[in-house]
């Protein structure tokens, strides 16, 4: 007997059932011993049948329920894999950009007013970079002083200076320097005890702060010429405070 719904309702079931049980009980001399034996069989099949039918039974898992319940397992386990993976690459990029690409400074002091002030955030980049006049570099930490410096170049590697004390001036390769960014003078008060050699030697630059009265440059013996080698890169934008977000070359 099929395991698909019956039209047959349980109630007639149940109906035809009492019939049997009756026609059983109440005229057992109708029928001859192999009769009621086979009457009675044939209730005992009705009964199986019919719970067969209306009995709901639980069923066990199929083949094909077990597999997908594997799989959702593995495609979890999957995915996040995929998302440590994705987040190591990230990690990995960010941390071959501040290293190869560019770096994010803060410039501390006021020797490069008004173009940076103190605790300006800039970014620096510095992949393949070579020093040129006008540039603004970020030079690491020599013998004479403990922390990185950001400055101003004035002149590089064969190109010739002048300081003329007298008139507040400066001559790179006998022109003279217009320097609408700097603040105030570029020789009034202490303005340093290094004897600059007319010609830049290779391998050398030569670096000022746009605020003049109070940087400490190349002027002074305490810096001095700047080994090439030694600058971090080029300072390009500031990010932070918000308020002198920009381009740092106007």
């Amino acid at each position: 007997m099929s395991k698909e719904k019956s039209n047959i309702s349980a109630e007639e079931l149940e109906k035809d059932f009492s019939d049997v049980d009756l026609a059983l009980d109440d005229s057992p001399e109708l029928y001859e011993q192999e009769e009621q034996s086979r009457a009675s069989k044939l209730r005992e099949n009705f009964q199986e049948e019919f719970k067969a039918v209306f009995e709901d039974k639980p069923e066990a898992p199929s083949k094909e329920k077990k597999q997908v319940a594997i799989l959702d397992s593995e495609g979890f386990a999957a995915g996040v894999f995929d998302w440590i993976r994705c987040v190591i690459l990230a990690v990995a990029v960010v941390v071959v950009c501040l290293t190869f690409v560019f770096r994010l400074v803060e410039v501390d002091g006021a020797s490069m007013n008004d173009t940076l002030a103190s605790h300006d955030k800039v970014i620096v980049t510095n992949l393949f970079y070579q020093p040129h006049n006008n540039d603004i570099v970020v030079i690491s930490h020599g013998s004479h002083y403990a922390k990185p410096i950001i400055k101003r170049v004035i002149a590089i590697e064969g190109q010739t200076v002048k300081l003329d004390y007298e008139n507040d001036k400066i001559y790179v390769d006998g022109v003279e320097m217009s320097e609408p960014y700097i603040k105030g003078s570029t020789f009034s008060g202490n303005y340093g005890d290094n004897q600059v050699p007319e010609v830049i030697p290779e391998g050398k630059i030569f670096v000022m702060g746009d605020n003049r009265q109070v940087s400490l440059d190349s002027r002074s013996t305490e810096i001095g010429l700047i080994d090439v080698d030694s600058v971090i890169g080029k300072a390009q934008f500031v990010v932070f405070p918000f308020d002198h977000l920009g381009y740092v070359y106007n």
